[in-house]
């Protein structure tokens, strides 16, 4: 179970991160002051951010199928969850990469409506992040870190 947990716990300090990033680098543009000058700057953290999100979201279910075979059951707000922040994840990294390529012809108005989308977007994931964590089903491997993945591993541990 060792292995297993730190696979988990690496992914998730990524995925963390890159949340931090994707939802903090947009609002940190925007909020309390205009940050624009630095657009560019803040458009490649968040996109290496959503990026980063990407590449861990999948390492989950790499993780997941490894170690176990098959991806996690989830119930369906739970997928519902998992479909938020994907379509997130892509929008936000396509949005980001657009502005990086295109954004020096936008005029300051759809430069600032950009960022707002990008925080929208970040919001939605981190949202969704939370229901697709508490509402995925029991399955025969709980998610790390939860009390059923705890009582799994005692179970485990008593029936050997």
């Amino acid at each position: 179970m060792g292995s297993e947990n730190l696979a988990y716990a690496l992914t998730q300090v990524v995925h963390n991160f890159g949340a931090a990033a994707v939802l903090g680098g947009a609002v940190f543009a925007l909020w309390p002051i205009s940050r624009m000058e630095y657009g560019r700057t803040f458009a490649w953290l968040i996109l290496l951010a959503w990026g980063a999100q990407i590449a861990s979201g999948g390492l989950f279910g790499i993780t997941s199928l490894y170690y176990y075979g098959e991806t996690p059951d989830l119930s369906r707000i739970a997928m519902a969850a998992l479909a938020i922040k994907v379509v997130s994840a892509m929008s936000g990294f396509l949005l980001a990469a657009a502005y990086l390529i295109r954004g020096n012809g936008w005029n300051d108005a759809s430069v600032r409506r950009c960022f707002q989308s990008l925080a929208a977007l970040g919001a939605a994931a981190l949202t969704a992040a939370a229901f697709l964590r508490w509402f995925h089903s029991q399955s025969a491997h709980p998610q790390p870190g939860s009390e059923m993945a705890l009582l799994h591993h005692e179970t485990e541990l008593n029936s050997t």
